[in-house]
């Protein structure tokens, strides 16, 4: 049987290398699929290097990761970057999970590395439950569940 194609697509301009934390804990949860990782220069380029992964590699899933620094042109770059993710999804039909960390999310270097991390690990997590065990959203939703920081949980009365 043939492996699934999982692309990363991942930047230069981020400070930490997510795309290999991602790819690691991809690889520990499954040899069903192979991933495909395409690196470009910043985060207004990872729309079309996903639909290139879709187009070209056949891939079934995507993964974008970036890291919007902590300027408000940052933010916008980001914002935009989301919006061309979201308009690929719809073209291609396809999920592309969006992984972003931005760089004022965390008040030390180590904290922020430990939030790339935990989210990418996460969101890598999240793309095998999307391919292998979609009922695992389903006994999940409503929990509070984050990627990058601990869960927050249900609300309660």
């Amino acid at each position: 049987m043939p492996k699934i194609k999982v692309g990363i697509a991942d930047t230069t301009f981020a400070r930490v290398d997510m795309g290999a934390m991602a790819i690691d804990e991809l690889l520990q949860l499954t040899s069903k699929i192979e991933v495909v990782r395409y690196t470009v220069p910043g985060m207004k380029d990872l729309p079309v290097a996903c639909k290139i992964l879709f187009e070209q590699h056949d891939c079934a899933i995507c993964m974008a990761i970036g890291m919007p620094g902590p300027a408000d042109k940052d933010k916008i770059c980001a914002h935009e970057a989301s919006q061309g993710i979201i308009n690929c999804q719809l073209q291609t039909g396809r999920h592309i999970i969006e992984c972003f960390v931005h760089e004022d999310e965390a008040e030390t270097p180590k904290e922020l590395i430990e939030v790339c991390e935990n989210r990418s690990r996460k969101h890598a997590r999240n793309i095998f439950y999307l391919l292998f065990d979609k009922k695992w959203f389903i006994k999940n939703a409503g929990k509070g569940l984050r990627q990058g920081f601990p869960d927050a949980g249900p609300i309660k009365a």
